[in-house]
């Protein structure tokens, strides 16, 4: 059953305008031109390229559309004088159309499980469509986070083009496998490489120099140095060793050589430099520096060798500057002050050491630190250096890194919402199995139905005729008192139309009202029946469009009591019927009068069209007007075409006066008021005999509704009917 028919970019159906229905029984009423023959025409020949725009909600492969319209009379008559035939099956097999009919019944039964089953996948779609959707909006959140604001990993949005929709982030979110691991990177570490290499302060920096392997070396030789370690003493052959080594001070008495004066003769008394006293010879003196021998002094003269290389080690370090305004040392400021300072604190150790052991030769020392410090310095250069280059390289590799840089970002993304992804997946696997599995089943129905209908085929070809179908229509005739043709057989499948014993092309000598009566119990005859032997559907839909536009009067009621009788009762054997007019009368006709019934299975549709273009609008009941109502309601829309408002002011003055008023047209004319030249447009228009289209109001560049409506109105007023117009002029588009 048809539930929605979309009509849009096709005639006068400038955009999209809809038909919905739940009703077996649908009743469309509509003016001349204002689109009825469209809707027929699309639901006649619906893949014509003309209707690309158009659709339908409802059909199945069960159902068959007849379509009653113009273009029907045009091809079943216009080019030829012999109908196809309409088959029925014979009375004299009821044995094989009792098989026929319950083999049907088995078609019908399919055709409703299936119907069942379509629908639970249907179902299963909508409830994946709308995990999907959930899903969605979750993971949409990262659009919302890292588009816009700093805009540093935007790109990894725009470039995998999933910015713009929710299903496209979603479903490449999902085409990446979820990681072993917590990806190493962070959503921050990320930010921080995409400002490296394209931010503001982007840009390559110059590497570091190691502290030379010669200082190191140098490190080394003074840490190791046999004289840190040595006892520095005298000539113990000297006749003062006993007395040095009994005060146990070698060191304090070398010191003491320093206060005592160079210029003293053999027999002065020098004064001591611990006591102050002139206590000592010079032969002592003498006893004493020969105690401090040339092996001690060269010891000595080595030991300041020594220190002079540690104190040179500090000109061999950069300065501390030297290492400054460096974004990778700057982030690890911490570690490099303090691996910088331990070089000079190991240093200025050494050097306070070495000087003390000068001061006290005897004493023994332990130099360490220097190495290791530099090393560990080193070694910290060395990783700034590797992440100096990291960063060179970056730049100069751009797209490749940010490509790696996307692809990590995505990474993190599928390991964050896995929880969202995984829940979707393990749904949507469910969904899919049971659908396949409901699909299979609707294959096995569609092969029995097919197998079904290929035995009804089979069935039919033995006892089918048209000779019933011929006697209908030629009883209808006779019964609309139409005797003046008839229809016989031309041969096994086909029937032509005759009069008398005339056998040539009789359709064309029919009048229109003829031709229309005809074609429409041929096509009354269509819906009984078969147009080809292997037809099997029972879902019929018909489609009938203005069935009385070309009769007389006394063949309309004749027709409606047929259309009733066949078609629009609830209880016709048709799966849906449209009926379309362009006439009231017949509207309300076809219109049951029983509120309950009519509600149970009856809708109706007006169709309006307006500088808009048409548009498909429901019906109440109540809103059935007379023919000289509708007029009044088409001049009361001032969007309605030009044409069309005076045409049906022409009609209303017309009804009016000839009818009501009994007045002659021209006497008002002659009323002053209508007289002005203002108003001779208006004035020649209704005088016009003709009642075409109104092809002379397009001969006017302008046509001015408002001075239109003005004399319209002057015709009512000045025949003292103000009243009535002011009534009529409240009647309103729906």
């Amino acid at each position: 059953m048809i539930t929605k028919i979309s009509l849009s970019q096709v005639a006068s159906y400038k955009t999209e305008t809809s038909l919905e229905t739940d009703k077996k029984v649908n009743i469309i009423y509509g003016l001349n031109g204002t689109g009825k023959s469209t809707l027929s025409g699309y639901l006649y020949h619906r893949d014509d390229p003309r209707y690309s725009h158009c659709s339908i909600d409802g059909l199945t492969n069960n159902d068959k559309m007849l379509v009653y319209n113009q273009q029907f009379i045009n091809d079943e008559f216009h080019a030829r004088d012999e109908q196809k035939g309409i088959f029925t099956l014979s009375k004299t097999n009821a044995d094989i159309e009792k098989q026929i009919k319950a083999e049907e019944e088995l078609i019908e039964q399919n055709g409703e499980t299936e119907k069942v089953k379509q629908g639970t996948i249907q179902s299963l779609i909508n409830d994946l469509a709308k995990k999907k959707e959930d899903a969605e909006k979750k993971t949409w959140d990262i659009k919302t986070k890292y588009y816009g604001g700093d805009r540093l990993l935007e790109y990894c949005l725009t470039e995998a083009h999933v910015a713009g929709s929710k299903e496209s982030l979603f479903n490449y979110l999902l085409s990446f496998t979820n990681p072993t691991s917590e990806p190493q990177k962070t959503v921050d570490d990320l930010k921080k490489d995409v400002e490296s290499i394209k931010g503001a302060n982007a840009q390559k920096y110059e590497q570091y120099n190691l502290i030379a392997a010669a200082i190191i070396d140098e490190s080394t030789s003074i840490e190791s140095n046999e004289l840190l370690s040595k006892v520095i003493i005298g000539n113990e052959n000297s006749s003062i060793s006993g007395l040095i080594k009994k005060l146990g001070n070698a060191d304090w008495v070398q010191q003491g050589l320093a206060y005592i004066p160079t210029d003293y003769s053999d027999t002065d008394k020098i004064q001591c430099p611990f006591c102050q006293e002139n206590t000592i010879a010079p032969p002592f003196i003498e006893q004493i520096k020969n105690y401090f021998d040339e092996s001690y002094q060269n010891d000595i003269e080595s030991l300041s060798s020594v220190l002079t290389k540690a104190e040179s080690l500090f000109s061999h370090i950069p300065v501390k500057s030297t290492y400054l305004n460096n974004p990778f040392i700057e982030a690890s400021r911490t570690a490099f002050d303090s691996l910088y300072d331990k070089i000079q604190i190991s240093l200025q150790s050494a050097i306070h050491a070495i000087k003390e052991k000068l001061t006290s030769p005897s004493k023994q020392i332990t130099i360490t630190g220097i190495k290791a410090s530099i090393e560990g310095f080193n070694k910290y250069l060395a990783e700034i250096n590797s992440q100096i280059k990291i960063n060179n390289d970056r730049i100069d590799n751009k797209t490749t890194e940010l490509a790696k840089i996307k692809n990590t970002f995505w990474q993190i993304m599928r390991y964050k919402y896995d929880q969202t992804l995984s829940a979707f997946a393990v749904t949507k696997a469910d969904i899919d199995n049971k659908t396949a599995q409901l699909k299979g089943e609707l294959t096995a129905i569609s092969d029995s139905t097919r197998t079904l209908k290929k035995k009804i085929s089979e069935q039919q070809k033995q006892t089918i005729n048209i000779t019933e179908s011929i006697e209908h229509i030629n009883n209808a005739l006779l019964e609309l008192g139409i005797d003046s043709f008839r229809i016989i057989q031309h041969s096994e499948s086909l029937y032509r139309i005759t009069r008398g014993n005339d056998e040539s092309n009789t359709f064309s000598t029919l009048s229109e009202g003829e031709k229309m009566i005809i074609s429409f119990l041929y096509f009354v005859e269509l819906c009984r029946g078969k147009a080809d032997a292997t037809e099997i559907t029972n879902n019929k839909i018909i489609v009938i469009d203005d069935p009385i536009s070309s009769l007389s009067h006394i063949f309309v009621f004749n027709i409606a009591e047929l259309i009733k009788h066949e078609f629009t009762n609830k209880d016709s054997p048709y799966l849906q019927i449209f009926l379309l007019t362009h006439n009231l009368y017949f509207f309300y006709e076809m219109t049951d009068i029983n509120n309950e019934r009519r509600d149970q299975y009856q809708k109706l549709f007006r169709i309006i069209k307006n500088t808009n273009g048409s548009s498909i609008l429901n019906m109440k009941y109540q809103e059935i007007q007379n023919e000289y109502q509708s007029y009044w309601y088409i001049v009361n829309d001032k969007n309605q075409p030009p044409a069309l408002i005076a045409n049906c002011m022409r009609n209303i003055i017309e009804y009016f006066y000839n009818f009501i008023e009994k007045a002659e047209l021209n006497n008002v004319f002659q009323k002053e008021p209508l007289k002005q030249n203002k108003y001779q447009a208006f004035y020649r228009y209704i005088n016009r005999e003709s009642h075409s289209l109104g092809q002379n109001v397009f001969d006017f560049k302008d046509f001015d509704y408002e001075m239109f409506r003005e004399a319209f109105k002057l015709v009512f007023v000045e025949q003292g009917y103000s009243e009535h117009y002011k009534k009529m002029s409240k009647i309103k588009p729906n």
